[in-house]
């Protein structure tokens, strides 16, 4: 009943109350894993929206606890490995640059299990996306400092492999608008200006329900882009 009311919550967009029950629900069962894996998501997605870091970094923390204990409950779930690669892709953000390399070296390993276990988890492939994307585009810095950390990216990675996993989450997501608008910035990173003004009318011609700050902010970029492509 309990896992009921938070999924209901959820669907009404009251994500703190609902991150209340699924940690009312870990109290009284450390094991519960939907509740782990759920609050562990809603931790990093609360997380984004705090300017301080240390507010953010106290979220993402608790986020990477309960997806470790989900991932400890089931290493070959999706959803685990999903929780994993998510908590550390958010701590990532706000990491120092040592920190930050190391964090993003894990990421690949549970996205790749994620997407074993089941290959149409569009949110795993929308951060394997993002992966790519910061793998393709490391300074020279970052670059040395992976080959001498890990010994470098086993395979090179390019911006068109972050524009194929988008494609991915996409597709087995299509009503996604945070989709597009990271399709649209590989894109333009990469000057492709039909690309990138393609995929924003995709995305502006939707006719999405927007419910959240979030998805209103997103509908803006898009469009605020989509003109600065017809420049």
């Amino acid at each position: 009943m309990l896992l009921k009311k938070a999924y209901e919550l959820q669907i009404q967009f009251k994500e703190t109350e609902a991150l209340a029950v699924y940690e009312q629900i870990i109290t009284a069962d450390a094991d519960n894993f939907e509740a782990l894996c759920q609050a562990s998501l809603l931790h990093c997605r609360m997380g984004e929206r705090f300017a301080d870091d240390s507010r953010k970094m106290e979220h993402f923390n608790t986020a990477k606890l309960y997806a470790m204990r989900a991932y400890q409950l089931d290493t070959t779930n999706t959803r685990s490995n999903y929780a994993m690669a998510l908590s550390l892709a958010s701590s990532a953000i706000i990491s120092g640059p040592k920190q930050r390399l190391a964090l993003t070296n894990q990421i690949k390993s549970y996205l790749d299990k994620a997407l074993f276990y089941d290959n149409r988890h569009a949110d795993a492939w929308h951060l394997l996306g993002r992966w790519y994307f910061k793998m393709a585009n490391l300074n020279f810095a970052e670059v040395t400092a992976l080959k001498m950390m890990f010994g470098g990216v086993n395979d090179k990675v390019t911006n068109q492999d972050a524009v194929h996993a988008m494609e991915m989450a996409i597709l087995h997501n299509p009503s996604n608008l945070q989709y597009y608008y990271d399709l649209a910035c590989i894109y333009q990173e990469m000057k492709d200006k039909a690309g990138c003004a393609s995929t924003l009318q995709q995305a502006l011609t939707l006719n999405l329900d927007l419910q959240t700050k979030e998805e209103l902010e997103l509908s803006r970029r898009c469009k605020i882009m989509l003109q600065d492509q017809h420049k």
